[in-house]
């Protein structure tokens, strides 16, 4: 993909969490699979060709991260974690077709999933 400007390249979105073990488990849970790789101490999940969701352990900062993740297959996904456990605060579907769930971390981020109906991108 083609940086959209002038040095930009790839996106970074960052989870903060108060234990890095604890987040990394319930990333994994959220995402399906172990992270794609440490830098340090992050664990990263690529999430993209060009986009990662990284979890950072920061407690000053858990808890006030917002991201939001475009997917396919959301009911197969919201089913699939539902049998871990992890539900949904809130889902809507927008008046152009979008749908749309946030779930909260242990810490309080805000995980949100979206999927556009076919023939729309978000």
């Amino acid at each position: 993909m083609d940086s959209v400007g002038e040095g930009f390249d790839e996106l970074l979105a960052i989870a903060c969490v108060r234990d890095r073990a604890a987040g990394m488990r319930w990333y994994e849970t959220l995402l399906g699979r172990p992270a794609d790789a440490m830098a340090g101490e992050e664990a990263l999940w690529r999430i993209g060709a060009d986009a990662w969701l990284v979890v950072d352990e920061r407690p000053a900062r858990a808890g006030a991260c917002t991201v939001t993740i475009a997917v396919r297959g959301l009911d197969a996904m919201l089913e699939r974690l539902a049998a871990a456990g992890v539900r949904p605060e809130h889902a809507e579907r927008y008046a152009n077709g979008v749908h749309h769930v946030t779930i909260a971390d242990p810490d309080g981020n805000s995980v949100s999933l979206a999927e556009a109906p076919a023939g729309f991108a978000l």
